[in-house]
């Protein structure tokens, strides 16, 4: 297994060299050698996933250093490759090498280039540690070699202040969910006495329904743990709480959007808890837990997606919605069908978050849909991979024929939640079901407003306004309708003006092969992940009973995704084609809950008062009345107050008189007499 050393050393030695080299090397040779390390990661990943897949393949740990010994306390760095991580090596290596070939044709103007491929080997880097780790401090490390690779992706345009926030906010909210994931890493060593994952995991059943004090408490220990562990999962899988940083990290490159923000990072929560499986599954608790926040997410993200104008918020609440399928399935103990859904929504979505980026790309980095229109003629490839990737995500297929990726992995979580009987995953089906109503609906609108209806783009002299980040922020449905009806200032054939231009090969290829998973991964690979236990090979709790109890559903359960996928479509027909007026006549009946929609259910609002506001303010009295009032004033101003002020006196004693200064030896020389005849 020597190639996993290659596979995850490749891209770090790819981004040391890129990245300290930067200019001094040149644009091409850095993209070259970051690009050629991720498809060489690539191609040897692939083998390895389809062996698991064939059966062929057993778990193994390739050791690669010592690292601590200190009492009690030991690890090593040591590189695990079971199925699990087999499944995260095809999607991580995959998809960033097509990021990183794509973005030789988006970012090939930008001047730091060097430096943006550089950030994207050591994000990949630091994922391919998250998913090989063998003990918890080696996933930690991965953990937040993501968040910083992160934190410099999001805010790479650092001249662009909201650029900055957007990477602030997301270093700072993941810091939150990082406090729970180490208190989970250090009560999981107390209670354990190792951090070795294996030694973990085959010790947990034996610790179901022992106590530990927590918090002046007796609670249940392994609820404790999960509870805490999944609190880091909630941060970086952006589920609902934990959600805010996820859509403003899109002012960062579309590139970036695809890879950290659809298809890798934020699935590293949804890994741990199937890595950590176990564990979770002594706790009917957490196990609750993990299904509530998980379908709250799907549901709530799904509303706000119906809402967004800009073409990679509405994608970036997909994928908030996605990720909460993902959680509660593992919730209900179908980790199988979540890691099934995680595999094929990195194809899909990364597919559709790149589609979005030539069509920004040929929108000259124009992002707000209302200025789209009729785009299909003009950038035909772009819209077809785009088709796939919607086809995909709302689960369009036939029963027992042939269906796109989504159809099977999100209908599995569907059946998974319904089957499993319980109270949490009644309420889990049920909102999954709304959340694939609304996903339908979101998908389409943007469909049809990019590809159908009106040109919207034809005054090229708006266009340029837009580039330079200056035209109106309109928040109205009703803007949509008069934009629909005629077209900018464009001439009568709204055509006038600006014409958009398809994508570069080296944007496209990429795409299209995206496309390929998007369409066939679901049909290929639902036999390993569902219904082959054999195939996981212990890397997970497996729930054989539930998996059967899938298959024993109604047939209402079985069809009610596909009817939702059908009624979801023809409300956006309906509402974008047949009948354009209808959005801005069903805001102007329901303003008040479009309005708390479209501003994401004031999360961002009640976070600034709750914390931001307070935040500032203990901050303004530390510095103002703590700082410079007691501090200062006391401290460097007070001492320097102090010399001031003896100084001046000194000076009156220093006259330059040569009298002065012997009558004051003499005094001296006096007074060292007396206190020694007196003593």
């Amino acid at each position: 297994m020597s190639s996993i050393l290659i596979i995850v050393f490749g891209p770090l030695l790819a981004a040391i060299i890129a990245g300290l080299g930067n200019r001094a090397i040149g644009n091409v040779p850095a993209k070259i050698l970051t690009t050629g390390a991720l498809f060489l990661s690539c191609a040897l990943s692939w083998p390895i996933f389809l062996s698991f897949v064939a059966g062929t393949a057993e778990a193994s740990v390739v050791p690669v250093l010592k690292w601590v010994q200190s009492g009690t306390l030991t690890f090593d760095w040591a590189l695990r490759v079971d199925t699990l991580t087999a499944i995260m090596l095809v999607v991580i290596t995959s998809v960033s090498a097509l990021v990183h070939l794509y973005s030789w044709g988006y970012m090939d103007e930008d001047p730091d280039q060097p430096r943006f491929f550089a950030y994207l080997s050591l994000f990949t880097f630091a994922m391919l540690m998250l998913v090989t780790a063998d003990n918890l401090v080696q996933m930690f490390f991965g953990w937040e070699g993501v968040g910083l690779a992160s934190y410099l992706l999001i805010g790479f345009w650092f001249k662009k202040p909201s650029a900055c926030a957007a990477a602030i906010k997301a270093f700072v909210v993941n810091r939150v969910g990082d406090l729970g994931f180490m208190l989970g890493i250090f009560g999981t060593y107390l209670v354990f006495q190792t951090t070795s994952i294996p030694e973990i995991l085959a010790a947990a059943p034996g610790m179901a329904g022992s106590t530990i004090g927590f918090l002046g408490m007796r609670l249940d220990t392994m609820t404790v743990l999960c509870l805490l562990l999944f609190i880091g999962a909630m941060g970086k899988s952006a589920q609902l709480g934990l959600h805010t940083w996820l859509p403003d990290a899109m002012e960062g490159p579309t590139p970036v959007s695809a890879l950290i923000h659809a298809a890798t990072m934020v699935t590293a929560g949804v890994f741990m808890v199937c890595r950590l499986s176990p564990m979770f599954q002594t706790s009917d608790t957490a196990m609750m837990v993990v299904t509530y926040v998980g379908a709250a997410t799907c549901f709530f993200a799904a509303t706000i997606g119906t809402t967004q104008w800009d073409i990679k918020r509405v994608i970036a609440y997909s994928t908030c919605s996605q990720l909460g399928y993902m959680f509660f399935a593992a919730g209900v103990g179908a980790y199988g069908a979540a890691m099934f859904h995680l595999f094929t929504h990195a194809f899909f979505k990364a597919l559709l978050f790149l589609g979005a980026g030539s069509v920004i790309h040929a929108m000259h980095h124009e992002q707000d849909m209302r200025y789209y229109g009729a785009l299909r003629k003009q950038i035909p490839l772009t819209f077809w991979v785009m088709m796939a990737g919607t086809l995909a995500i709302t689960g369009v297929g036939v029963m027992g024929v042939f269906g796109f990726a989504g159809f099977y992995s999100k209908d599995a979580i569907l059946e998974a939640a319904f089957a499993s009987g319980s109270e949490h995953g009644q309420l889990a089906f049920f909102l999954g079901v709304v959340a694939a109503l609304l996903t339908s609906f979101y998908s389409w609108r943007l469909m049809f407003l990019t590809f159908w209806g009106q040109p919207r783009w034809a005054d090229s002299e708006h266009i340029q306004h837009a580039v330079h980040g200056h035209h109106e922020d309109l928040d109205e449905e009703a803007s949509h309708s008069e934009h629909n009806s005629h077209a900018h200032h464009g001439g009568d054939d709204g055509t006038a003006g600006y014409h958009p231009h398809e994508s570069p090969w080296v944007m496209l290829l990429p795409l299209l092969i995206l496309s390929v998973g998007a369409v066939f991964a679901g049909y290929v690979f639902i036999h390993a992940f569902i219904e082959d236990a054999g195939f996981w090979k212990g890397a997970i709790f497996y729930n054989e009973h539930l998996m059967h109890a899938m298959h024993e559903v109604p047939l209402w359960v079985k069809l009610s995704p596909g009817v939702v996928m059908l009624a979801g479509l023809l409300i956006a027909w309906n509402s974008y084609i047949r009948n354009p007026k209808l959005p801005a006549a069903f805001v102007a009946q329901f303003r008040q809950l479009h309005a708390f929609l479209y501003n994401k259910w004031y999360f961002d609002e009640l976070y600034n008062f709750l914390f931001v506001r307070p935040a500032f303010w203990l901050g303004r009295v530390l510095w103002k009345q703590g700082d410079i009032g007691i501090i200062d004033r006391f401290g460097p101003n007070g001492a320097a107050w102090a010399v001031a002020q003896g100084s001046r006196y000194a000076q009156k004693v220093q006259s330059g008189y040569l009298y002065s200064y012997a009558l004051v030896m003499l005094l001296g020389l006096v007074a060292a007499v007396s206190w020694v005849m007196v003593r």
